[in-house]
């Protein structure tokens, strides 16, 4: 009898998900914020901020004390 051979990839198939596993997680709204610890006063407005960071995507959120 000969061997199966599946018609699909499934090693390729799973690196392709883990490349836009992190991309679509943001683009739903689970980001993985971070605290950024170098930015903590605000000028501006002369307040003390706590400002978050997305591991991922790099996106920026702000919040005030």
């Amino acid at each position: 009898m000969a061997d199966i051979i599946p018609l699909t990839n499934s090693r390729r198939k799973n690196k392709k998900q883990e490349k836009r596993k992190h991309t679509t997680m943001c683009k739903s709204g689970f980001h993985r914020w971070k605290i950024w610890k170098e930015k903590q006063f605000d000028v501006k407005e002369g307040k003390l901020v706590t400002v978050y960071v997305c591991e991922r995507c790099g996106e920026k959120k702000v919040k005030a004390l």
